[in-house]
């Protein structure tokens, strides 16, 4: 039998040239090929009381939630633009009521932040994948989609690339969200506040699932999710010097030095444009661009001028 992602990609290349063969051949060897890590190395757990653990000499870490208390981590470095990526297992069964946060975020109270949130379910359920993007405190962009697999039942890769451009939103190498610069029409983008990554289990079954309807059944306590294969190509931040490791000068706003670092540059090609529509067309369930009830005197000025809504 095949599998919902095998389903998936079937689907698309129906409806799609023969040439999106690369895309979804490149996206399976992203899934599959992404170098090792070392969780010891590259994070901390902050909170949980011994309910994060790194497992398996630092190649795997788990988070876990019970009723008295969730855990989370978070990166040691801090970066100023970067591509992202971590292989995540979201709990399984009943997970209605839980909330894996997956996300980069800054300091202060006029903060920047890039999430991913898997809203869980009651079995038999899909998932939501939740996201959102906040410029200097202010977020309600979110934008939702069910997932074209079962993402309990194995690791999938989950990206974030930010550079000066956009921000876009993968998942196991197709996009599913971008974010563009469109600071030329006023409208603010991250770029000079550093971030570090975060992520925490943890319980929101007042809002989670169907609105809070549906309640955490701490009997199937404890809820637990996976991490693998966590990879940060970036410009690394040093509050020390107060510059990146990619910029040619002191200012957080200077050129970058392209190199290896070609995720700088990076654009969207029409091919992934292409991948990106077809999820939104299929699997998209929200869109904040599209809720007129939610902004009565009118919508956020990036939703005129992104041609991906």
């Amino acid at each position: 039998m095949m599998s919902p992602l095998s389903v998936a990609y079937v689907s698309i290349l129906s409806r799609y040239p023969a040439c999106m063969v690369l895309i979804v051949l490149l996206a399976s060897f992203l899934v599959a090929h992404v170098s090792a890590t070392n969780f010891y190395r590259d994070v901390d757990i902050t909170w949980g009381d011994g309910r994060g653990k790194i497992l398996r000499n630092g190649k795997v870490l788990s988070l876990s939630l019970d009723k008295a208390s969730g855990s989370g981590f978070q990166s040691k470095n801090e970066y100023l633009f970067g591509h992202i990526q971590m292989q995540l297992k979201l709990v399984q069964g009943n997970s209605a009521g839980t909330v894996t946060a997956y996300y980069l975020k800054s300091p202060g109270s006029a903060w920047d932040e890039i999430d991913f949130e898997f809203l869980g379910n009651v079995s038999g359920q899909p998932y939501i994948l939740h996201t959102n993007i906040f410029t200097q405190g202010i977020g309600n962009r979110e934008e939702q989609f069910y997932l074209w697999f079962d993402p309990t039942k194995a690791f999938h890769t989950y990206s974030i690339l930010w550079n000066p451009k956009h921000i876009t939103f993968s998942v196991d190498g197709v996009a599913i969200r971008v974010f563009k610069n469109m600071e030329s029409v006023g409208v603010p983008f991250p770029k000079n506040q550093p971030m570090r990554l975060y992520s925490s289990l943890w319980n929101a079954d007042d809002w989670a699932t169907r609105g809070g309807r549906v309640k955490t059944d701490w009997t199937k306590a404890p809820f637990t999710a996976y991490y693998r294969n966590f990879k940060a190509r970036a410009c690394v931040w040093s509050s020390r010097s107060g510059r990146s490791s990619c910029a040619s000068n002191s200012s957080p706003s200077s050129s970058y030095s392209r190199g290896s670092n070609e995720w700088l540059a990076r654009e969207m090609d029409t091919r992934s444009e292409k991948m990106l529509r077809w999820v939104r067309k299929h699997y998209m369930v929200y869109d904040y661009c599209n809720d007129v009830k939610r902004f009565p005197s009118g919508l956020p000025r990036e939703c005129k001028h992104n041609l991906f809504h």
